[in-house]
């Protein structure tokens, strides 16, 4: 069993949360939406929706002992609320939703916050690595942490449930 203490911090828009036209859609055509832009409900954060079981998977882990928090892609509070509100509406457990400052880049945000584990996923509708957040945090402080990107829009559902696994997993 992981100490009670352990933080897994998940990234929250194209990995465990996505725009509800992306219901019943396959993850590339979810990529190609973001691409186009000209979906509405791409904008319409408060009606986000779970991608698959992330609700159920992060709970799981909170059962483990795990404390859950998110980042947001957001920087506006009123934006940041509406991922709360979603949230909340899902079954998603409780937890700290953290945001860029102006000028604060989502590596920065890790650094400050120093999960454990972080999942997020890999962009790849938006520029890929560039806009990830382990590939620019620097190696010392991810030494000792368990990094875990996703495909965009592909969800967590393959992740252990277990965190012990979670902690070793390598995917």
């Amino acid at each position: 069993m992981p100490p009670a203490a352990l933080r897994i911090t998940v990234f929250l828009h194209g990995t465990v949360i996505m725009h509800e036209s992306g219901i019943s859609r396959s993850r590339d055509e979810r990529v190609g939406q973001v691409r186009d832009g000209t979906d509405p409900s791409l904008r319409a954060f408060a009606s986000y929706v779970p991608i698959g079981r992330a609700a159920e998977k992060l709970c799981a882990w909170q059962r483990e002992g795990a404390a859950i928090s998110y980042i947001s892609s957001h920087r506006r509070p009123e934006d940041v609320e509406d991922d709360s509100r979603v949230l909340r509406a899902h079954g998603f457990p409780e937890g700290v939703i953290h945001s860029r400052a102006s000028g604060e880049t989502y590596a920065a945000v890790a650094e400050r916050i120093l999960p454990d584990v972080l999942v997020e996923d890999d962009c790849e509708s938006i520029g890929g690595e560039p806009e990830m957040v382990s590939p620019h945090v620097r190696p010392e402080v991810k030494a000792g942490r368990t990094w875990i990107v996703v495909r965009e829009f592909g969800g967590i559902d393959h992740l252990p449930d277990d965190v012990a696994a979670l902690l070793r997993f390598r995917g």
